[in-house]
C-alpha cells in the first residue's frame, strides 16, 4: 500500500482535476499529489502563553514533513483558558472545549483525506483534546507537547 492510502482519493483520477486545482492554490506541484498528505493541528493562540509559541513549533514541523517527503496541511484548533474564565460563567466551556478540540481535529482530518496527523498542543485542554480525535481517527499519528518553548514528541503507536 502507498503512503497516500487515503489522500488519492482526492488526488488521483480525471474526475479529481478540481480537488487538485484547489490543492494547486495552496502550493501543490504536480509531483506533490503521490506524496502523502499530513495534517498538522496546531493549538496556537494568544489566549494562554502555554500555545502562544506553538505557530513556531508548527513552522518547524511543517519545513520537516516537507523533508520528510510529505505535504503538511496546517490547521488550527480553539483554546480555552481556566486562567482567564475562573470564577466566570466561562468555566462552563472548559471540559466541553476538549470535545470541540477534538471534533475539530477529526472534522479536518476526515474530510480532508489526511493520511497522517501530527497534533501541536500545549494545554491540559488541547492535549486531551487531540488524544481523543487521534483516538477515532484511524491514521497514523503523531502527538507533540510544548513545555516552555521546548518540544516533547511523544509517537502513538496505532
Amino acid at each position: 500500500m502507498s503512503d497516500n492510502f487515503r489522500s488519492r482519493a482526492v488526488t488521483e483520477g480525471l474526475e479529481r482535476a478540481p480537488n487538485r486545482a484547489m490543492l494547486r492554490a495552496v502550493g501543490f506541484r504536480d509531483g506533490d499529489f503521490t506524496k502523502p498528505i499530513v495534517g498538522v493541528a496546531s493549538a496556537y493562540s494568544t489566549i494562554t502563553p502555554c500555545n502562544s509559541g506553538l505557530n513556531r513549533l508548527a513552522d518547524r514541523a511543517v519545513a520537516a514533513l516537507r523533508k520528510g517527503g510529505t505535504m503538511p496541511q496546517t490547521f488550527g484548533t480553539i483554546t480555552v483558558s481556566d486562567g482567564i474564565s475562573m470564577g466566570t460563567e466561562g468555566m462552563r466551556y472548559s471540559l466541553v472545549s476538549r470535545e470541540v478540540i477534538a471534533d475539530s481535529i477529526e472534522t479536518a482530518c476526515g474530510a480532508q483525506c489526511m493520511d497522517g496527523l501530527l497534533a501541536i498542543g500545549g494545554c491540559d485542554k488541547n492535549m486531551p483534546g487531540a488524544m481523543i480525535a487521534i483516538a477515532r481517527l484511524d491514521i497514523p499519528p503523531c502527538l507533540s507537547m510544548a513545555a516552555r518553548s521546548s518540544l516533547v514528541i511523544t509517537r502513538v503507536v496505532t
